[in-house]
């Protein structure tokens, strides 16, 4: 799918039809609740508003993406468990309703840095195995203990097989 808007052009604007139809205005096209879900992870940012009212629904919409992708594959795979979403249900109406917001969001926003660290760290680690004097590339060092361990495997076939089973004689 192509993108009108880069990450640095602002917000795009989605109207949202009686219909339930997406129109994204920056690419003067409809979309479907996957090109949005697509274009969150591309890290592109739009607002979803009501063609009548001009309301900002860009929540409930987000909330719906997610909805769709906890039930694909009957529970399969999704990254909210049934315990979470039980104990934040029971934030709502009390005092930790506008506490826990904040956290979520700072939660999120750790997590994902983590994420790009630990993912960076990787690509160095594997990177700098072939600049390290004696060390193999991954791929073939596993290529080696791989027939390493199939020649121990024969070895060992080989061994059994000399020894004959005693014969019963009757």
């Amino acid at each position: 799918m192509s993108k009108a808007n880069s990450k640095k052009d602002g917000v795009t604007i989605i109207k949202k039809y009686a219909n339930r139809r997406l129109y994204d205005t920056g690419r003067s096209s409809y979309v479907t609740l996957d090109d949005l879900s697509e274009m969150v992870r591309d890290g592109y940012e739009f607002a979803v508003k009501d063609a009548k009212t001009g309301e900002d629904i860009t929540r409930s919409v987000l909330a719906q993406i997610i909805l769709d992708q906890e039930s694909v594959n009957d529970g399969e795979g999704t990254m909210l468990p049934t315990s979470f979403m039980r104990q934040l249900i029971g934030f709502y109406g009390g005092n930790m309703e506008e506490v826990v917001p904040n956290y979520l969001e700072a939660s999120m926003e750790l997590f994902s840095k983590n994420q790009e660290r630990m993912q960076e760290h990787i690509n160095q680690s594997i990177a700098g195995m072939g600049s390290i004097p004696g060390m193999q590339p991954a791929q073939a060092m596993l290529e080696e203990i791989n027939k390493q361990n199939v020649a121990m495997v024969e070895r060992t076939m080989k061994i059994f097989s000399s020894f004959t089973p005693p014969t019963k004689d009757k």
